[in-house]
């Protein structure tokens, strides 16, 4: 099930949550969950038919919006897909993206995990291959659901979350992406040396000479490339390039053969036509503005920013919930160095040490695994790992499902 939380801005003007742009997934799970066939008639409005130029399906949808404050107008937008064969036995998996300030439905629906594709000219759908139907922070929410659970007698049900490319520790996350940077020759010795000596990424607040010095190395030495994806090419025709940017400086301090780097621009064109959003019953309430896939507005707005998950961590941990953490390796908006560093001060034993699991013949990443949580990487992805590489991703969902090592060979 994909939570817009940016998408309840389509239901009322008002500020509501919004998260990080990384991917989160909770796992929960239902021994007695009914089959999505007949339901309540309030639900049942909520069903979605067909969406125009969608190709034939067997499995049902549903979307709309959930009230969370009725007296200010705040609503949470969903779009729920039944798993393609027995639904009723499957767990239930949550995703929400991030930005701040950016929609579930253009990334992780879209982009990412969802069940279709939409083509150049956002007139029609196509299947998604690896669709993960077939078969507020994360851990914060995953906390939320901890901490109900111990004072309710009826549950939720939570088995684990894995969480990707995600904000972790203010300080180890500034240190590891500067030393990303460095280490794959984004920026010069004296840029790393000059971020590294006048910024204090413990600080919320940052000097002019610390932004001098960011602001130089991206603004000179980055060149024209797509942080998110640093070996892929960034897409030229975007109008969201500005606010690309942007997004990705405001996270600073506190893509492959196949690859398309302008797919956010086809969901904006597929999901502002009038006839998606009836369909989806999106938009009730006709503002009179595009929908766009992150809101700027949201995003210089976010004020709520944890400065690490780190005891969230050491909590969930030691409640027995499944963990994993993953990350693309060419993002560097949220690298790998930065995840392992933070990771690294949960000085958590290793179980099974450092290992390359594979795919199709080829090395899908490497993995190793603590005593509490899983780490791996997936080689040649970015920051929406399931865009760059969706077999790959779709091995590492599937293990997490299973609860399994990723494969050895």
């Amino acid at each position: 099930m994909i939570i817009d939380i940016k998408g309840a801005m389509m239901a009322s003007q008002t500020k509501t949550l919004h998260l990080f742009f990384f991917f989160m997934c909770l796992l929960l799970s239902f021994s007695n969950i009914s089959c999505i066939v007949a339901v309540p008639k309030e639900q049942e409005q909520d069903r979605i038919f067909a969406l125009p130029g969608q190709p034939p399906v067997t499995f049902s949808q549903f979307s709309g919006y959930v009230t969370v404050n009725e007296q200010h107008g705040r609503a949470l937008f969903y779009w729920f897909t039944e798993a393609t064969t027995s639904p009723e036995n499957k767990p239930l998996v949550l995703w929400l993206n991030g930005g701040p300030g950016c929609s579930s439905v253009a990334y992780g629906a879209s982009e990412e995990i969802g069940p279709f594709r939409i083509n150049k000219s956002g007139s029609s759908l196509y299947l998604n291959k690896y669709a993960w139907n077939r078969g507020h922070y994360v851990p914060q929410l995953a906390k939320k659901v901890h901490d109900y659970n111990k004072n309710n007698p009826h549950i939720l049900n939570l088995k684990g979350f894995i969480v990707g490319n995600a904000v972790t520790d203010d300080h180890y996350d500034g240190v590891g992406t500067v030393t990303y940077w460095w280490s794959h020759s984004m920026i010069s010795d004296q840029s790393y040396k000059s971020i590294l000596k006048y910024c204090n990424f413990s600080e919320k607040k940052t000097t002019k000479k610390c932004d001098d010095a960011v602001n130089y190395a991206v603004n000179n030495e980055f060149g024209n490339i797509d942080q998110y994806s640093i070996y892929t090419p960034s897409c030229t025709t975007s109008h969201n390039d500005t606010l690309r940017h942007v997004r990705f400086k405001s996270t600073i301090l506190h893509r492959i053969s196949g690859y398309d780097p302008c797919t956010e621009d086809y969901a904006e064109k597929y999901y502002n036509r009038l006839d998606v959003q009836k369909a989806m019953h999106a938009n009730v309430t006709n503002i009179p503005y595009k929908w766009t896939a992150c809101s700027d507005a949201l995003n210089k707005n976010w004020k709520d920013s944890e400065f690490s998950m780190l005891p969230i961590y050491k909590e969930l941990i030691a409640a027995g919930l499944r963990i994993w953490v993953f990350s693309g390796d060419t993002d560097s908006v949220v690298p790998v160095t930065a995840t392992r560093f933070s990771l690294s001060h949960l000085n958590l034993t290793i179980k099974t040490r450092w290992y390359p699991w594979y795919t199709g013949g080829q090395v899908g990443g490497w993995t190793e695994v603590y005593d509490g949580l899983t780490f791996t990487t997936v080689r040649g992805a970015g920051h929406e790992v399931p865009l760059l590489q969706p077999e790959r991703a779709y091995i590492l969902f599937r293990s997490f499902l299973a609860g399994k090592h990723l494969p050895k060979s």
